[in-house]
């Protein structure tokens, strides 16, 4: 039997599409690598088990045309396509779809969180008449399940969960959602020999980086956030020695030495994070792999921050989002900005490495609120910064909250962190809030003691002196967002 399955990231502008939960805008953001197509990996690993033949192709990170896409449709022939979207490329990932949809008549499927338990209204803004299947799960859990079905006439396709399909009417029917897998380890490694491992890199030293998922699911209750929703609120782990088995395979069979480990927070079990810590220092890969993580700053701990540090945790992420408790205290973060401050000093003492996330915009704030977030910035003195404006995505609490105050400007697809679908807040125009971030990213960078600072670094590690060029050049000479 002919059962060519192709996997792709589209062409077009460079997302986040394996991050569900915040897809992010990676051409637009001022020092953000692209990750590696994990959700892709997964999916071919599970496809091939079952003796599928794959074609995995990131055609946006490779910076791949629609001729590239059309010459490989032409040479690999697939019977299925699984196509990862995003809310914001959604109308241009559909007209992409019913391209190939055209030129091979290949079975149509999408993946992203945009299809997590839709609702008709949502669906009625896309036009997906040439589309088959549609995935808002995780999509290594189902897709095997689709393609038995539409290719090898298989099994029963109202079994498979976290879907929806076509009815004898062509309306898309979802099957059972809020379901989850917990047994992780029973999930196979991305299937990295189908992958360019060269083009995900370090921020820094361009070096070769592989994503590994630690855990899913988020017992927060961040009111801008997909992941509750998505992944559901129980965090589901997978043990500390299939996460080492994985990274041994990715330094051995690949040549992999740098890693991010991708988790909701992935400091969220302090014993497991400790554990996993244990088990790099004590493998044969101690002192030779590095790795980078994110982590919420409540709760967390210095000895845990000590741990990573020990392990070789070169970078730490923190979502501070805001300098206002106020405004901390009613998008539920959990931390105010005494976590924050506690948390950057820590990191600060060990000489760690920090990537400061933070937000602007909600519908209750005022020039005081931003005053207080930019004030903040200043004061936590990351290594680096991002500055996401307020996106409101369909199906958040955050989006009933927008609409209710009447902020929100258009439909809920097609937006990112730096061109949203809000008009501002109730007491702020859009416009301020853009030039707020922009004198924000443009003042940070430029102060003449972080330039000072980056340089000496760069006598230390001369190979990060081409990326803080690069990243140095992107934010003078960079397009202003909004």
């Amino acid at each position: 039997m002919d059962e060519r399955i192709m996997l792709m990231y589209p062409p077009g502008p460079i997302y986040q599409r394996g991050e569900d939960r915040s897809q992010g805008n990676i051409e637009d953001s001022t020092a953000t690598s692209m990750r590696a197509c994990n959700d892709l990996g997964y999916c071919a690993a599970v496809l091939a088990r079952e003796n599928y033949s794959v074609f995995l192709m990131d055609y946006q990170t490779e910076n791949k045309t629609i001729f590239d896409l059309e010459v490989d449709l032409d040479r690999f022939m697939p019977k299925m396509v699984l196509i990862s979207v995003t809310n914001a490329t959604i109308f241009e990932d559909i007209k992409i779809a019913n391209h190939i949809k055209e030129l091979s008549g290949a079975y149509i499927v999408l993946k992203g969180a945009i299809f997590f338990d839709p609702d008709e209204e949502l669906l009625s803004l896309l036009d997906l008449k040439f589309v088959d299947y549609l995935i808002g799960g995780e999509a290594e859990t189902c897709i095997v399940g689709i393609a038995d079905h539409a290719l090898r006439h298989m099994g029963d396709i109202n079994s498979i969960h976290n879907i929806l399909i076509k009815d004898r009417n062509c309306h898309f029917v979802a099957t059972k959602f809020y379901c989850w897998v917990d047994a992780l380890d029973s999930i196979p490694f991305p299937a990295r020999r189908y992958m360019n491992n060269r083009i995900y890199v370090r921020p820094d030293t361009q070096a070769p980086m592989a994503t590994i998922q630690t855990s899913r699911g988020c017992s927060a209750s961040c009111i801008y956030c997909l992941s509750p929703k998505i992944s559901g609120k129980k965090v589901r782990l997978r043990s500390p020695e299939n996460v080492m088995l994985e990274i041994e395979e990715c330094y051995h069979k690949f040549g992999i030495k740098n890693f991010f480990f991708k988790a909701d927070t992935f400091t969220m079990n302090p014993g497991w994070t400790k554990k996993l810590c244990a088990l790099i220092i004590s493998s044969s890969l101690y002192n030779k792999i590095e790795f980078t993580a994110n982590s919420r700053t409540n709760p967390l701990s210095f000895d845990v921050l000590q741990a990573m540090k020990d392990a070789g945790c070169f970078s730490v992420a923190f979502g501070f989002e805001s300098g206002s408790d106020e405004t901390l205290k009613r998008i539920k973060k959990g931390s105010d900005v005494a976590h924050n401050i506690q948390a950057a000093k820590w990191a600060h003492k060990l000489n760690l490495k920090m990537y400061g996330f933070f937000m602007a915009g909600f519908p209750w704030e005022t020039r005081e609120h931003l005053e207080q977030t930019r004030k903040h910035i200043f004061d936590i003195d990351a290594d680096f910064i991002e500055v996401h404006l307020v996106l409101p995505y369909y199906g958040t609490e955050l989006y009933n909250i927008c609409h209710k105050s009447g902020v929100i400007e258009n439909g809920p697809l097609g937006n990112d962190y730096f061109h949203t679908n809000v008009t501002g807040t109730e007491f702020l125009a859009q416009k301020e809030l853009v030039e707020f971030r922009n004198k924000i990213i443009h003042d940070y960078y430029i102060r003449p003691g972080y330039i000072i600072k980056r340089l000496k670094e760069c006598l230390y590690k001369p190979r990060i002196l081409p990326s803080y060029i690069r990243y140095g050049m992107k934010i003078i000479f960079g397009r202003d967002k909004g």
